[in-house]
């Protein structure tokens, strides 16, 4: 039987309709995080670019600091994992991990091209890693109160005379909180944490889809993951960035504002002459399997690299 045109009509645009709807849903996180193995590199070796978006004739130089002195995001391994493997397939860039305070030195940043920040959580109220561990570590026990306040200060200085000379900064859920109640460093992120509701699964819904940054998800819908959802404050309230993605509050537990309230979770900003990416996804490994976030990410290393040129600037 032949259908009516009205009737054809109506379902076609149905289809549509659901069609652009698609959500790309990353499978359920395993909330019981395992250090990453062979098997789990392999998945996510697969899932990288091959090439990154804009050819380099020689990889750029990354510094990853893992440094934790509280809260121990289990994922920082895997981030680490995937970066390295995100630049070795790539050759975008050469990843060196570290977990030294010493290498924020600018001596040391000096050979670098892109300072990433890994989920670097500090001990609370204070919440300066840096302080933290001249307190704990054997090296620096021999310096009183006001040596370490002042090796704190100059470390926080390095990094952000790093970023405003014209070098890259990108930073990875927790790492706001590494100093979170400097209002310079939380300035040039662009945030500082707040709190976080219960981890469920979150949508991530693309801000500006003609975005260069977001060519990962053109033609995908939003992202559905299961994460560990970030909230903030203090320099974010003033919304300076560039926004990437934000996270659906209309159904969001745990969530103190308005339901339905624009949230972002990734951005990018200028910082003097430099440049800025801040992510907030993800909590979990899973995240990292993602073909869609492994180009987002490599994108974003482009960009604060200068190596992938596109506007910055809070619309």
């Amino acid at each position: 039987m032949r259908l009516p045109a009205f009737l054809i009509g109506l379902m076609t645009a149905i289809c549509v309709s659901a069609a652009s709807a698609f959500a790309e849903e990353l499978p359920p996180a395993s909330r019981k995080i395992v250090p990453p193995d062979d098997a789990w590199m392999e998945k996510v070796e697969k899932a990288s670019p091959e090439k990154p978006t804009v050819a380099v004739t020689s990889p750029r130089k990354v510094l990853v600091f893992a440094l934790h002195t509280a809260f121990d995001h289990k994922v920082i391994p895997h981030l680490n994992a995937a970066l390295k493997i995100l630049g070795d397939k790539s050759g975008a860039f050469e990843a060196t991990i570290s977990f030294d305070i010493e290498d924020l030195s600018a001596e040391s940043l000096a050979k670098y091209d892109v300072l990433v920040l890994n989920n670097n959580c500090s001990a609370g109220p204070r919440r300066n890693l840096l302080l933290d561990e001249l307190e704990r570590n054997e090296r620096y026990q021999n310096m009183d109160k006001m040596q370490r306040q002042a090796q704190a200060a100059e470390l926080e200085k390095s990094m952000l005379d790093f970023v405003a000379s014209g070098k890259g900064l990108t930073v990875f859920h927790g790492a706001p909180v590494l100093l979170n109640n400097s209002e310079e460093f939380t300035e040039m992120v662009g945030c500082a944490f707040h709190y976080h509701p219960p981890t469920q699964r979150v949508t991530l819904n693309v801000v500006e889809a003609d975005h260069p940054l977001l060519a990962a998800f053109r033609g995908k819908g939003p992202l559905v993951h299961t994460d560990e959802p970030y909230c903030f404050n203090g320099a974010y309230e003033k919304k300076d960035v560039r926004p990437l993605l934000a996270m659906d509050t209309t159904k969001l537990k745990g969530f103190k504002g308005t339901p339905g309230e624009t949230r972002y979770v990734c951005w990018i900003r200028p910082h003097g002459k430099g440049r800025v990416f801040y992510c907030s996804p993800s909590h979990y490994p899973e995240t990292y399997e993602s073909p869609t976030m492994l180009r987002f990410i490599l994108d974003a290393m482009q960009y604060a690299a200068g190596d992938l040129k596109c506007e910055d600037a809070k619309p």
